[in-house]
């Protein structure tokens, strides 16, 4: 825990050429505030994380923040201004990709680090140890439900290294085209949960007569889970699966899923945590519910923390394309090679389209909420989110829940909407996530734990429940350093077997959310 002084600067100025500055604290009328060698008397009330203008800014002009354009001056802003969606607005402008030309080294070497994980026969490491019942279609959701319920605390008593039986479920599964882009990345997700590190064995419930067959599943994404010493068994059954149709119904199915489990309980009980080098880290990273100090405080620092992973040699995911819209630039000039930097683009291309074709904007981006927490435009949420990624070289960019192999920062194609996103990056790998926040989220992404770093004290203090690491204390003048690196070491912690808040609060089983990003026939 860090001290919290009784005092709070009133303003972040974070480059020496913004024109702006973000209130570290509820400001009032006539306050004056000093920031980048101005003094400037506030004309208007600015809340916590909003902007203030240290100097006059005439229509059309760029606004300035994180050293970057965040928008443009819908008319005059005077010196002393609040800043915010009245009178600054996003509009396009050319932005210089410069590939591959900041390629930063690879980060010095740093004594090893490790934590007690569950060892995998592909090489991978689990966080934690769960049986998943995945249901392939929604009409198969309640009963995965039912059989995951039937398998109570006094069952897995019996067991303690398994951490539960988790169900699945999901409102897609047909009304899809056979064999079309969301048919193949249902698939890819749901097979991403089934073969995750932290998933011991696996049980498959269908209806019968879905598009999204459990047989098709198991044949294209050539699915197999066995773990631990079950391995060295004489015979290897491979995926159980049960169908509604041919089992007769709901509760005969409910009766064969629990036997299924039970069976499957001492299989995956049989493994141990045991110490495992960092390197086994993929880190998901997500904000939500964000504010004007998501960008200033919780995601620098979980930049850090990202960075220590990749020193490590682990890996880090950075997701959300629609918020890294309009920092892309930022990106691709990391990108290791310029076909990575492409990639990048042909997916922000690709979002222009499927967004213009529904005649929305990725601009609706801030939400309600993000706009009273601060944040203006997309431009600037983008510049704050891309924190997260930290410093390092981009390595890699994914498509929707494509299996992450690579080593250090990468990047994964995925919507901004919180359940969405997590769900691909969890069916990519990641074996545990930090999710930062500056409304107050209370998201949880079974079954990778989800640590959550809170912006801001005010809000800390409010949902202490809830939040794992304030990172409001940076603007009371802790180095964004070092809360880094205690999130990296509460990531290693949690990896260990420490209980998340979210964990603690039972959240995790109803944010599966699998994108579906064609027409429901």
């Amino acid at each position: 825990m860090h001290p919290h002084p009784s005092t709070t600067r009133p303003v972040v100025h974070l480059r020496p050429e913004d024109n702006v500055a973000v209130a570290a604290r509820h400001l009032r009328p006539g306050e004056t505030v000093r920031a980048g060698g101005r003094e400037v008397a506030l004309r208007d009330a600015v809340n916590l994380g909003h902007k203030v203008a240290l100097a006059d800014i005439r229509e059309g002009q760029p606004v300035l923040k994180y050293g970057q354009i965040i928008g443009f001056a819908s008319r005059d802003i005077p010196a002393g201004s609040h800043v915010h969606v009245h009178n600054c607005s996003a509009q396009a402008f050319e932005r210089d990709y410069a590939f591959s030309t900041a390629v930063p080294p690879p980060p010095p070497p740093a004594a090893e680090r490790t934590f007690q994980g569950y060892l995998r026969s592909d090489g991978r490491a689990g966080t934690r140890n769960y049986i998943a019942v995945i249901s392939t279609v929604n009409c198969s959701a309640s009963t995965s439900r039912y059989i995951a319920a039937r398998i109570d605390p006094d069952v897995l008593r019996d067991f303690p290294n398994v951490d539960g039986v988790l169900p699945i479920t999901h409102k897609g599964g047909c009304g899809l085209q056979l064999g079309g882009d969301d048919h193949a990345q249902l698939e890819r997700t749901l097979a991403g949960f089934a073969r995750h590190p932290n998933v011991g064995a696996y049980l498959i419930v269908g209806l019968g007569c879905e598009v999204g067959q459990a047989s098709h599943l198991i044949e294209s994404q050539r699915l197999v889970k066995l773990e631990g010493a079950a391995r060295t068994r004489d015979r290897d059954p491979g995926p159980a699966v049960i169908t509604i149709q041919e089992a007769g119904g709901i509760a005969r199915t409910v009766e064969a899923g629990v036997r299924a489990v039970l069976e499957l309980l001492p299989r995956a009980n049989d493994v141990r945590r045991m110490p495992v080098c960092a390197s086994k880290i993929v880190l998901g990273t997500q904000c939500g519910g964000s504010d004007g100090n998501s960008g200033v405080t919780a995601n620098p620092a979980l930049g850090v923390a990202s960075d220590l992973v990749v020193q490590q040699g682990g890996t880090a995911v950075l997701a959300e394309t629609t918020e890294i819209y309009g920092a892309e630039h930022l990106l691709t000039r990391r990108a290791a090679s310029r076909a990575v930097g492409e990639k990048l683009v042909e997916r922000i291309r690709w979002w222009e389209w499927y967004t213009s074709v529904f005649g929305a904007e990725i601009n609706n981006n801030p939400s309600p909420g993000n706009k009273e927490g601060g944040l203006t435009t997309i431009y600037e949420k983008s510049l704050g989110a891309i924190a997260k990624g930290g410093s390092t070289a981009l390595a890699e960019v994914y498509r929707y829940a494509e299996p992450v192999t690579a080593k250090g920062f990468v990047v994964m194609d995925t919507p901004g909407y919180d359940p969405v996103s997590m769900t691909g990056i969890v069916a990519g790998g990641a074996n545990v996530c930090v999710f930062t926040t500056g409304r107050g989220s209370v998201y949880g992404c079974k079954p990778a734990p989800c640590i959550k770093v809170a912006t801001n004290t005010p809000m800390y203090e409010r949902m202490e429940a809830d939040m794992d690491v304030n990172a409001g204390v940076i603007l009371d003048g802790v180095p964004v350093e070092d809360v880094g690196r205690e999130i990296f070491d509460l990531v290693l912690a949690v990896s260990s077997g420490r209980k998340t808040k979210s964990e603690l609060a039972g959240v995790g089983e109803e944010e599966f959310a699998p994108w579906s990003i064609g027409p429901t026939l």
